[in-house]
Protein backbone atom coordinates (compact mmCIF):
# COMPACT_ATOMS: atom_id res chain seq x y z
CA UNK A 1 0.00 0.00 0.00
CA UNK A 2 0.97 3.34 -0.66
CA UNK A 3 1.00 6.40 1.96
CA UNK A 4 -1.05 9.20 0.19
CA UNK A 5 -2.15 13.00 1.89
CA UNK A 6 -5.51 13.99 1.02
CA UNK A 7 -6.32 17.80 1.13
CA UNK A 8 -10.08 19.27 0.93
CA UNK A 9 -9.33 22.16 -1.47
CA UNK A 10 -10.59 25.63 -0.92
CA UNK A 11 -14.58 26.06 -1.25
CA UNK A 12 -15.32 22.13 -0.88
CA UNK A 13 -17.71 21.61 1.69
CA UNK A 14 -16.91 19.60 4.72
CA UNK A 15 -18.87 16.28 3.53
CA UNK A 16 -16.49 16.06 0.35
CA UNK A 17 -13.83 15.41 3.44
CA UNK A 18 -16.36 12.84 4.44
CA UNK A 19 -16.55 10.99 1.24
CA UNK A 20 -13.24 10.85 0.48
CA UNK A 21 -12.40 9.37 3.88
CA UNK A 22 -15.27 6.27 2.98
CA UNK A 23 -13.71 5.95 -0.45
CA UNK A 24 -10.39 5.02 1.28
CA UNK A 25 -12.08 2.62 3.55
CA UNK A 26 -14.59 1.11 1.32
CA UNK A 27 -11.56 0.33 -1.11
CA UNK A 28 -9.30 -1.05 1.54
CA UNK A 29 -7.79 1.30 2.88
CA UNK A 30 -6.51 2.80 6.28
CA UNK A 31 -6.92 6.30 7.80
CA UNK A 32 -3.70 7.09 9.61
CA UNK A 33 -3.68 10.63 10.41
CA UNK A 34 -6.56 13.56 10.51
CA UNK A 35 -4.90 17.00 10.42
CA UNK A 36 -5.59 19.29 13.07
CA UNK A 37 -4.46 22.60 10.93
CA UNK A 38 -5.75 22.02 7.69
CA UNK A 39 -8.99 19.28 6.47
CA UNK A 40 -7.46 16.52 5.57
CA UNK A 41 -5.81 13.08 6.43
CA UNK A 42 -2.98 10.77 5.70
CA UNK A 43 -3.91 6.96 4.83
CA UNK A 44 -2.83 4.14 3.21
CA UNK A 45 -4.17 3.35 0.13
CA UNK A 46 -4.58 0.55 -2.76
CA UNK A 47 -1.56 2.18 -4.88
CA UNK A 48 -3.76 0.87 -7.96
CA UNK A 49 -7.05 2.85 -6.89
CA UNK A 50 -5.66 6.31 -6.52
CA UNK A 51 -7.28 7.16 -9.35
CA UNK A 52 -10.37 7.05 -7.57
CA UNK A 53 -9.29 9.90 -5.40
CA UNK A 54 -7.68 12.02 -8.12
CA UNK A 55 -10.55 12.09 -10.00
CA UNK A 56 -12.50 14.01 -7.17
CA UNK A 57 -12.75 17.42 -8.41
CA UNK A 58 -12.99 18.53 -4.37
CA UNK A 59 -10.04 17.57 -2.95
CA UNK A 60 -6.06 17.14 -2.92
CA UNK A 61 -4.13 13.65 -3.73
CA UNK A 62 -0.53 13.68 -3.06
CA UNK A 63 1.89 11.02 -1.92
CA UNK A 64 3.16 11.16 1.74
CA UNK A 65 7.27 11.87 1.57
CA UNK A 66 9.51 13.22 3.91
CA UNK A 67 9.82 17.35 4.20
CA UNK A 68 13.66 18.94 4.66
CA UNK A 69 14.50 21.86 5.07
CA UNK A 70 17.71 23.65 4.34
Amino acid sequence: MSTINVTLKSGASPEELDNAKKTVTDQGGKIINEFKLIKGFTAQFPPDNVHSLKTNDHITVEADSEVKTQ
